[in-house]
């Protein structure tokens, strides 16, 4: 599953969904490498 997440107040990555940290954040995985950051989520058009 693709989840989006926000690293900084403007860079987002979009990969492929790792884990649910403690934070609030969440890991996704971008070819061999892992990033963490706050989900962003969907808006409704």
């Amino acid at each position: 599953m693709l989840r989006t997440v926000l690293i900084g107040s403007c860079v987002s990555v979009q990969g492929t969904f790792v884990r649910q940290l403690a934070n609030g954040q969440i890991a996704v995985q971008v070819g061999d490498k892992i990033y963490s950051g706050f989900p962003i989520t969907a808006k409704a058009a």
